[in-house]
């Protein structure tokens, strides 16, 4: 990803649309505001999907003021949020951020499967949040080690584990589409899973396996290709 302020600097191109991200001050905030004006002038050239990190509600005024998207991680686990976040706030300040941004955004949650270190530990309880919450859509990631990160060396959630995930919220949410984004790990793992996902009932991948792609076609299922984050 490019700095938004080399961005902002290009002459408009081809762009059909922004993805916003970055990482979280010490408050659980992407610091959207110190570039404020740099993403305006996105704004006005192409839709804007933005990670915002919590929110007040003044904040999220703003923030639905420019966004078209706002991809919003859902963190449902104390310990999670301490252990990943370094953050001592209750999964309450999540919701209510959410909340907040509803108000003023189309946002859709995202919950990653296996972010404490690749353990399984509020995934069902973001679930359960959000089923009072009628969602327009849920995306799913994957945790994936980063190198040079306190996590390098954390496998990642197993197959069956990160299965059942998709599968609870297929049966929870019948009618909402489910998303597979782009974070995910690679290789042999991302072929079982994209196939697993299928199977559960996931409506759109972010660059499917091959394999994925082979298995929804004889199953008779309608493919759509698109060139987009899977939340627009």
């Amino acid at each position: 990803m490019e700095p938004v302020e080399a961005v902002a600097a290009h002459k408009q191109g081809l762009e059909k649309s922004y993805l916003v991200s970055g990482g979280c001050n010490t408050r659980g905030q992407v610091p959207l505001f110190e570039k404020w004006d740099h993403l305006k002038v996105l704004a006005e050239r192409a839709p804007l999907n933005v990670h915002c990190g919590l929110m007040e509600p003044e904040a999220a005024a703003r923030i639905g003021s420019i966004a078209e998207t706002v991809s919003f991680d859902l963190v449902a686990d104390a310990g999670t949020i301490q252990r990943v976040y370094g953050l001592e706030l209750e999964p309450e300040c999540w919701l209510r951020s959410y909340r907040a941004l509803v108000v003023h955004a189309r946002v859709i949650p995202h919950i990653c499967i296996g972010l404490d270190a690749g353990k399984i530990s509020g995934e069902f309880k973001a679930l359960n949040l959000l089923r009072g919450e009628a969602p327009e859509a849920i995306s799913f990631i994957v945790f994936r080690p980063t190198p040079g990160t306190v996590f390098a060396n954390a496998p990642v959630p197993s197959l069956e584990e990160t299965a059942a995930v998709l599968v609870e919220a297929r049966l929870a949410f019948p009618r909402t589409p489910l998303y597979l984004g782009c974070m995910r790990p690679g290789g042999r793992y991302r072929g079982q899973l994209d196939l697993l996902a299928i199977r559960a009932g996931i409506n759109k991948i972010v660059m499917p396996a091959a394999g994925a792609r082979s298995a929804a076609a004889e199953m008779g299922l309608n493919i759509i290709d698109s060139e987009e984050c899977c939340s627009l």
